[in-house]
């Protein structure tokens, strides 16, 4: 069994990237690992293209943000030897928010990583870009793609950019236009928010639909329609904190395997925090799917844990 850890040292703050491989090392003490850094965008998928090549069993260690395990999740997709997990030193890591703040802790933990059991996670298709966790398109996602230049200002952290980002963008204009076709929902005119999960977390701890499970088969759609700032205001804690059944009359929820969403002028989406622009976008449940391994003992619902016990538990060849 290979192990092979992929890091962005861009990601992080200043002496975590020391500390991650004094981890390492401790967790690999006879040095039976191998260790990349990625140059830019693209370098992650890439070395990890190599690395499940062969098709000898392999574990793939994306060290950095919610964009470098996208990145290998592309990679690894559809390729049964091949095993991914995210070990966090970004200021997002948002899918590892599945486990819990306990368990999304122990993914630092690199020897518990070494012999954790694993799972086989659905993905997201997006215009052919993959997706383990949320796909969004609308004021979020506008959102999600400016939040890095308000992470270079002093003294602002990965949530004050996510604030900065989200006043600028609701000051702006919270709607744009756009045609949604989800199930039997057909919809035209302006659009606040379109959110696709397969996980349940995105924006630095929104949790739009706590019941998503990333191994059902099925995604869950919500769509709200137009709002005012002041409406946004005080439905925009509800949203994020799942409780959408709240607000029938402003959002509406599907739960399938395919969207489609398009308009006249450019559109934001938003895959794992990796941006796409264009006009139009279908979104559906790829065929293909990709093992994601997580430390012993942390499971992203209750029965996993007796699951994992029976069918997941992975043991070193």
């Amino acid at each position: 069994m290979r192990h092979v850890f992929l890091i962005n040292p861009v990601a992080g703050k200043r002496g975590s990237e020391r500390r991650l491989l004094e981890r390492i090392s401790a967790a690999f003490p006879a040095g039976e690992c191998e260790v990349f850094f990625t140059a830019g965008r693209g370098d992650a998928r890439r070395l990890a293209e190599e690395a499940a090549a062969s098709g000898e069993p392999v574990r793939l260690y994306a060290c950095g943000g919610d964009g470098t395990l996208n990145e290998v999740v592309n990679a690894a997709a559809g390729r049964p030897w091949a095993a991914v997990t995210n070990v966090p030193v970004g200021t997002g890591n948002d899918f590892l928010r599945i486990f819990g703040e306990e368990g999304r802790r122990r993914f630092a933990d690199i020897a518990a990583l070494r012999v954790g059991p694993q799972s086989s996670m659905d993905l997201m298709d997006c215009n052919g870009l993959l997706g383990l966790d949320v796909v969004c398109a609308g004021v979020d996602a506008r959102v999600a793609a400016e939040v890095h230049r308000y992470k270079r200002l002093p003294l602002v952290n990965g949530v004050g950019a996510y604030l900065l980002s989200l006043v600028v963008n609701v000051f702006r204009g919270i709607t744009r236009p756009m045609t949604v076709e989800m199930g039997p929902i057909r919809y035209s005119g302006p659009t606040a928010i379109l959110c696709i999960c397969n996980g349940r977390h995105y924006g630095g701890g929104f949790c739009p639909v706590p019941e998503a499970q990333p191994d059902d088969g099925v995604l869950d759609m919500l769509l709200v329609e137009d709002v005012d700032r002041r409406t946004f205001a005080r439905y925009v804690g509800r949203y994020a904190a799942g409780r959408y059944r709240e607000c029938p009359e402003l959002i509406r929820a599907w739960h399938g395997d395919r969207v489609v969403f398009f308009g006249e002028e450019e559109l934001v989406a938003v895959v794992d925090g990796e941006v796409l622009r264009g006009r139009s976008f279908t979104i559906r449940l790829s065929e293909q799917k990709v093992n994601f391994f997580y430390p012993l003992g942390t499971y992203w619902r209750e029965s996993s844990q007796t699951a994992n016990n029976l069918t997941g538990a992975f043991s070193e060849k």
